[in-house]
């Protein structure tokens, strides 16, 4: 059997940093990464067998549990009927009247295979639609690896150090103005400069990539209202937050409509799987009903839109979003009860099932800047001493926590009691 050192040395051997995307490395905590072999339910278990409650849920698309016996069987009678057809099935239709019918802001929608993918088709029909090429971005916002996107972007690309990626054509990210998440009047200052070539302003509606953060009250309503002013649109990122936080996404949640939408995680449950929609004229633009050009072999394949549309029916059970809300906030009570008693300054943040650790002071943390002054070398310490006991966090500062559904309350309790350990390991190491 393959030991975790040996499987390291083999993989960097033929995989840039041993892994297939950033912070997976263990950059932002130092350490190894573990090697999983196998999931289930609320726990990973790494190739020696030892299991770990984990509240990284593959980055949010495990909201039901991993392995749910609904989920694999759809996908194991799909995968029956073939892999791929590279042409069009049944479940992709139901998927997207599914998708329609969900989100408030949608009236078609295009099925890709990555949030990357539906980010960067979402910005090419928003500036055909325009005729503008300019889009606002948010620092600390991450939508996926395209080029507009790597500046001053979030999640690994702040964990490694490096938010703007060389290899991004200067010209194209001087089209990528950027201001403060949370920060109306930045943006107001921006539009009022540039206003006339601002295409889209695309915003991540409960930010997931700086850790955890809210929008402020007002916030998304106060971006709607300036896109409507200077003619621009409004993408929300949902990726993350959709099918997350609500069950419409988080424009359902905060009442505000978006233009365009990106989705993935829930929607595959499990498989790699985005799309993007919006209303019906701004859709009808894109091939092969009008000039703008997104095409994908493997969009809508079967196998993937059975996974997908078994958890849609898992999460639309009646009370799902109640109950996983409420074990989210039982874990943080309990995290937040542990960090007081050891004296350890510690902020919590929750939209429903996802939830962010601030190794602060601060009674609030609202953008990049201020998630960049948290005591990231803390967290460090606590990520390793959670997963000596069997706790997998991800292994970032800059990555909100997942709770699911298949996590019961000794998983919470046992997680809570690891904390306690692991605070007081911090106040003994000397490291706040």
């Amino acid at each position: 059997m393959s030991t975790q050192p040996d499987l390291l040395e083999r993989a960097r051997k033929h995989i840039p940093g041993g892994v297939n995307s950033p912070v997976r490395a263990f950059n932002g905590v130092g350490g190894d990464p573990v090697f999983f072999d196998r999931a289930q339910g609320a726990c990973l278990y790494d190739i020696n067998g030892r299991s770990y409650i984990d509240y990284v849920g593959s980055w949010g698309p495990m909201i039901a549990g991993h392995a749910h016996p609904d989920v694999v069987a759809a996908v194991q009678q799909a995968a029956a009927k073939g892999l791929s057809f590279g042409a069009p099935c049944p479940a992709e239709v139901t998927m997207a009247e599914r998708l329609c019918e969900l989100v408030p802001a949608m009236d078609m929608v295009r099925m890709v295979n990555s949030g990357t993918e539906a980010t960067m088709s979402a910005i090419r029909l928003a500036r055909a639609a325009t005729g503008r090429d300019a889009i606002i971005k948010f620092e600390g916002c991450y939508h996926g690896h395209a080029d507009s996107f790597l500046v001053k972007a979030g999640s690994g690309a702040l964990t490694l150090g490096v938010p703007n990626s060389p290899g991004v054509p200067a010209a194209l990210a001087d089209l990528t103005l950027t201001a403060p998440y949370n920060d109306l009047d930045a943006v107001s200052a921006l539009l009022e400069a540039h206003g006339k070539n601002v295409a889209a302003i695309i915003v991540e509606p409960v930010a997931g990539n700086m850790n955890c953060i809210p929008p402020r009250d007002g916030y998304l309503a106060g971006l709607r209202a300036l896109c409507d002013e200077y003619g621009c649109l409004l993408i929300f990122d949902e990726v993350m937050t959709g099918f997350r936080v609500a069950l419409g996404g988080a424009q359902a949640l905060y009442g505000v409509e978006p233009d365009l939408s990106t989705f993935g995680k829930v929607i595959g449950g499990g498989m790699p799987v985005g799309a993007f929609g919006g209303k019906r004229k701004l859709m009808e633009q894109v091939a092969p009903s009008g000039p703008v050009y997104q095409a994908g072999t493997l969009s809508g394949n079967p196998v993937a839109m059975a996974a997908g549309l078994a958890n849609l029916e898992l999460i639309m059970a009646e009370g799902f979003y109640v109950q996983l809300e409420q074990k989210t906030r039982r874990l943080l009570t309990g995290i937040e009860r542990e960090a007081e008693r050891a004296g350890v300054p510690l902020l919590t943040t929750q939209v429903g099932g996802m939830f962010g650790l601030f190794f602060t002071p601060q009674k609030q943390v609202i953008n990049f800047a201020e998630a960049g002054q948290c005591n990231t070398e803390a967290f460090k310490c606590f990520f390793h001493r959670m997963l000596e006991r069997g706790v997998y966090l991800a292994p970032s500062a800059y990555e909100a926590g997942f709770v699911s559904s298949a996590h019961t309350v000794e998983h919470i309790e046992a997680t809570i009691n690891a904390a306690q350990e692991s605070f007081a390991a911090l106040i003994q190491e000397e490291v706040l």
